[in-house]
């Protein structure tokens, strides 16, 4: 279950702005890769957790309706948060490794306040200057990399169910952009939309539709 206890023993070492990073829809067909930075008040790591600070989780383990209430709450009580993303178009040219770095780095940098240490879920980011530690399945394990997770998570579903209303048919609203059956599906009958990412399988072979 997520924790203070990354974010306590780095404030020993004399840092207090610590900025959780993660990022949204790495594995979709369709649409941007979100980004989320969330500073979370140093104050509620050394008294009890107000009550939206104990909803924060894995973004993966709460539902829906929980998300968007926990995100509201972060984004209203924490110290700092700056959101990135990477465009289908930056993911076809990187990569989807180096787009999802390039919009955590904008979302770090977008940030009112300045972190003095980030924690990242997965790997370390390259090319910043913040002392920093790349953490796997850091999302289940501290709760600004958590925090991050919901933030960027609900910013990109919202995102994606009102393309949704432009790019009709693809079940956007529902899958949010993930290969579902009915999203390949509509992928062979009615062809890749201008959102689409192009360097991903896209086609049905591998997938038995």
């Amino acid at each position: 279950m997520v924790n203070f206890q990354i974010e306590k023993k780095i404030i020993r070492n004399g840092f207090k702005a610590i900025a959780g990073v993660d990022e949204a829809g790495r594995g979709a067909l369709f649409g941007p890769v979100v980004a989320a930075a969330v500073i979370l008040p140093s104050a509620i790591m050394r008294r009890n957790l107000p009550g939206w600070a104990k909803e924060i989780d894995d973004s993966k383990a709460i539902s829906p309706t929980k998300r968007k209430k926990v995100a509201r709450a972060i984004i209203r009580y924490a110290t700092s948060v700056g959101v990135g993303l990477a465009s289908n178009f930056e993911i076809d040219q990187k990569n989807i490794y180096w787009a999802s770095m390039s919009a955590m780095k904008k979302a770090v940098e977008n940030m009112p306040i300045t972190p003095d240490f980030i924690l990242v879920d997965g790997f370390s980011l390259n090319d910043v200057n913040y002392p920093q530690l790349g953490i796997s399945q850091g999302d289940k394990k501290s709760i600004s990399i958590a925090a991050a997770s919901v933030v960027a998570k609900v910013l990109r579903d919202e995102m994606i169910i009102r393309l949704d209303r432009i790019y009709e048919g693809y079940s956007l609203s529902k899958n949010k952009g993930y290969g579902t059956r009915e999203h390949y599906r509509a992928l062979k009958e009615t062809g890749a939309t201008y959102l689409h990412r192009q360097t991903f399988n896209l086609g049905r072979e591998r997938n038995g539709i």
